[in-house]
């Protein structure tokens, strides 16, 4: 079975806009038919997507989901948001198409993972190829059975429960819950760069949630954090998508 390889077929709705949508992130059209049945193949390297149209499918009722493990996640999601941000103006954050930041999970094994949701609802799971770990992005049972570290704040621990909920499970508006009532509570174990980290988390999900106010709110409150030089550097990227999520909220129309 070494030379075997599998290579998901997804549904969609029009093989023209997911054709437009992935030529955007640097795939090239290797096959392409419109009878008998809608079909069209991309390859961007060695990673391979099929697609099939179907009339009238609609975003919201995917299931479609497949998984990519990659040696370095980083490297990929920064070649797609910048393709995104050249099709869109913008990192796609909500809606059909949108994409999830790399974060670690701790759903797999703590390594890296971002997802990429395309114009047909389906899920595009990249995540770091590593030997011997669970091969299980979905599942509750490992999402519950596993546990941050010991050292983590209860902050931290939140925080990672909330990527798993909103990253892995796709359940956003309950992630957005309990992580908000993480921050709101009192946790004296919590360093600067867990809250610069978990608001920033927060401010991204209500941006997903299409509330940008709250969103507002949570980049304001960890605008008013002390931070000394050494947090700054501690939670560098964090502030750094603070900073892009800001410009998505002025962005945003005032739904008030």
């Amino acid at each position: 079975m070494a030379d075997a390889r599998v290579i998901p077929i997804l549904p969609c709705a029009s093989i023209d806009e997911i054709t437009d949508f992935h030529t955007a992130l640097g795939f090239a059209v290797t096959y392409r038919q419109t009878r008998p049945n809608p079909y069209v193949a991309l390859r961007r390297g060695s990673v391979e997507l099929h697609y099939n149209g179907i009339a009238g499918f609609r975003a919201e009722d995917s299931y479609g989901s497949c998984l990519l493990a990659v040696p370095d996640t980083e490297p990929l999601f920064e070649a797609f948001a910048a393709g995104l941000r050249t099709k869109y103006g913008r990192l796609p954050l909500a809606g059909f198409p949108r994409i999830t930041r790399p974060r670690r999970r701790k759903n797999y094994g703590g390594l890296s993972g971002f997802s990429l949701i395309d114009p047909s609802g389906n899920w595009i799971r990249v995540v770091r190829a590593e030997p011997d770990v669970p091969q299980d992005t979905d599942s509750d049972a490992s999402a519950e059975a596993e546990s941050a570290p010991a050292t983590a704040s209860r902050l931290a621990a939140a925080h990672a429960n909330a990527v798993v909920t909103a990253d892995s499970r796709g359940d956003v508006a309950q992630a957005a819950k309990s992580l908000s009532g993480a921050l709101d509570r009192s946790d004296p174990t919590a360093t600067p760069a867990d809250r610069v980290e978990a608001l920033a988390f927060l401010a991204e999900l209500h941006l997903r949630l299409d509330d940008p106010a709250q969103a507002h709110a949570r980049l304001d409150e960890l605008d008013r954090l002390a931070l000394s030089p050494t947090d700054r550097e501690n939670a560098a990227t964090a502030l750094a998508q603070a900073a892009e999520l800001r410009d998505l909220t002025r962005a945003a129309p005032d739904r008030s």
